[in-house]
């Protein structure tokens, strides 16, 4: 569910240009901002093949698998959530085959808040706070909610392999992340140097490529995991698609769909997200906006599942809803797929009245019948 097809497409196209055939009138629009060269949705061509390749498969292909397809399989066995898949017939992959694969990427890519533990230096609103100017980055280069999602999953996991981390650290680990995600998810990523122009002189590009070579050989190049908001947007298509569609073409209304990534927005940011996987965290989000059934026929996650996080959700629930809808935003060069470009809002104003929410339905909750004191 990423824009790798879009990438290939993009690196055929290329391959087609000659050297030395590059015009003045093409040098310059390689120098343009990222907002100029945001490149419109790519589509994903399907053509058939007249002659196609026949693969024999060999005898210790056969016999043997690879740890990672072991992982699949013995998670099948183990995890009671896993049904027959819910994915409809697929032109491009097999239905249990891509279902079982995204969910082995959740058991493999683990998350835990405990690394604040490791970090007696730092607070849970820091993250809070690094996390929420990375959205607000991203919106500045028009950068994808996929991007910024890998950014705040690689950031989560790196520092559960580290200690001791300094505060002053973090902004430079968080924009080396997502320097790492738009490379991986973006056609035209934003320069080192742009990056480093948004830490206004706290991060210099040295810095930022030391720190991303740490950052990979601390997550051993485990770069594609299927994060929150791609969980939701398989969901949702999912659940608006009709017999005749597929999975790779649109089917929500762009206008529901980024209501629903406010509410998933808000809620990443505070710490106690992590204690959820995150096929769990974008369902329960999507039980706020459709009907429970129809969120269990494209999850395969029943009710006990999901109502840990549905109870702990309803404050933020409450929170989005007093600020009203949300309106899709227009970006230059950016007209069919605006809804997928990660936006910003006064997020840490509205995460500050959720903890008053929380506080106050705490202080409300009436002691258990074994607390209270007994008259005489």
């Amino acid at each position: 569910m990423t824009r790798r097809s879009g990438r290939l497409h993009s690196k055929s196209e290329n391959a087609q240009i000659q050297k030395g055939k590059i015009t003045k009138q093409n040098r310059k629009k390689l120098y343009q901002p990222l907002s100029k060269r945001q490149s419109e949705k790519n589509q994903l061509v399907l053509e058939g093949v007249t002659n196609p390749c026949i693969l024999i498969e060999t005898p210790e292909k056969s016999v043997n698998k690879s740890s990672e397809e072991s992982s699949y399989v013995s998670l099948t066995t183990r995890d009671n959530r896993i049904q027959p898949s819910p994915l409809p017939l697929l032109s491009w992959g097999t239905p249990e085959d891509v279902w079982e694969k995204m969910l082995g990427k959740e058991q493999k890519y683990t998350h835990s808040k405990s690394f604040m533990q490791l970090h007696p230096r730092l607070a849970p609103r820091m993250r809070s706070v690094l996390l929420d100017w990375l959205f607000e980055v991203s919106e500045v280069y028009t950068l994808h909610r996929q991007t910024a999602y890998l950014a705040q999953d690689y950031f989560d996991r790196f520092m559960l392999t580290q200690d001791n981390t300094d505060k002053d650290r973090l902004q430079l680990i968080g924009i080396t992340c997502l320097f790492i995600a738009s490379k991986m998810e973006e056609i035209y990523p934003p320069k080192l140097a742009e990056l480093a122009f948004v830490t206004d002189g706290a991060c210099l590009e040295y810095d930022i490529l030391k720190m991303e070579l740490i950052i990979l050989k601390a997550l051993n190049w485990n770069l594609c995991p299927e994060t929150a908001v791609s969980w939701l947007k398989l969901y949702m298509q999912m659940a608006s698609m009709n017999n005749n569609s597929d999975l790779l073409e649109p089917q929500f209304p762009q206008e529901i769909y980024v209501q629903v990534t406010r509410l998933l927005d808000l809620c990443v940011l505070n710490i106690n997200s992590l204690d959820f996987e995150y096929s769990v965290l974008a369902a329960s989000v999507l039980c706020h906006f459709i009907q429970f059934e129809t969120v269990e026929e494209v999850s395969r996650l029943s009710w006990d599942a999901l109502e840990p996080c549905i109870d702990w959700m309803a404050p933020y629930v409450e929170t989005v809803a007093r600020y009203g809808e949300v309106m899709l935003k227009d970006f230059i060069n950016v007209k069919h797929n605006s809804h997928n470009i990660q936006t910003h809002a006064n997020y840490m104003t509205m995460l500050d009245e959720v903890y008053q929410r929380e506080s106050q339905s705490q202080f409300l909750t009436p002691p258990n019948s074994t607390e209270k004191s007994t008259a005489h």
